[in-house]
């Protein structure tokens, strides 16, 4: 870990996803339906009573109550803009998501972090495509695993629930990793630099081999 001149801790670097036309569209989409299931409770509200009146109520509320607390829940996120990923002074800090609070952020110290290792998980081509990952390795040992195991077994890094039988301790290094999301507001690169400046550790990178 490095300070900055003058004996100053060097400034957390936070790493967000970027506003997107799909999670603004989630907004839009999200509050189409409250107002829809707003109509709902007014047309039984206002109409002629009976059964119909009755389950136009119901499903009205029903509807505000889920459709309410998702788009709270959207608008907060993209209004927010908590970071995915944060590298501090004490190490790496995976923040709680919102609304959760921030001293539920979950952090791992620098001196437990061994290594850190670039993977691709997916296939060219195809609906997903591939996706880049970054993992952070707690042990000396998984990093020995992840410069030495098939690639195809590195999946199990990216797994919170992969059995432990598929690669030894996968589950410690799941718990810290990070999916290279396009939308982040700093590349994979620019992440990779500034862990570096913090903790000089050694980086894996099996994306390709």
């Amino acid at each position: 870990m490095s300070a900055e001149a003058g004996g100053r801790a060097a400034a957390a670097f936070q790493v967000r996803t970027r506003p997107t036309v799909r999670s603004a569209g989630q907004v839009v989409a999200l509050a189409l339906l409250v107002l829809a299931s707003a109509g709902f409770v007014t047309g039984g509200a206002t109409g002629r009573a009976g059964f119909g009146a009755v389950v136009f109520v119901t499903l009205g509320v029903l509807g505000l109550g889920l459709f309410g607390v998702g788009l709270l829940w959207a608008v907060g996120v993209l209004l927010g803009r908590r970071p995915v990923l944060e590298l501090d002074e004490t190490g790496v800090r995976r923040p709680a998501r919102w609304p959760l609070p921030r001293r539920a952020d979950r952090v791992l110290p620098w001196p437990r972090v061994a290594a850190m290792c670039a993977l691709r998980r997916g296939m060219a081509g195809t609906r997903r495509g591939e996706q880049d990952y970054l993992v952070f390795l707690p042990s000396a040992e998984l990093a020995e695993t992840a410069r030495t195991a098939q690639r195809s077994l590195l999946v199990a890094l990216t797994l919170p629930d992969v059995p432990a039988t598929a690669l030894p301790e996968a589950r410690d290094a799941a718990a810290w990793c990070f999916a290279v999301d396009p939308a982040w507001d700093a590349s994979l690169k620019e992440v990779v630099a500034a862990v570096r400046s913090r903790h000089r550790i050694p980086v894996i990178d099996r994306r390709k081999v």
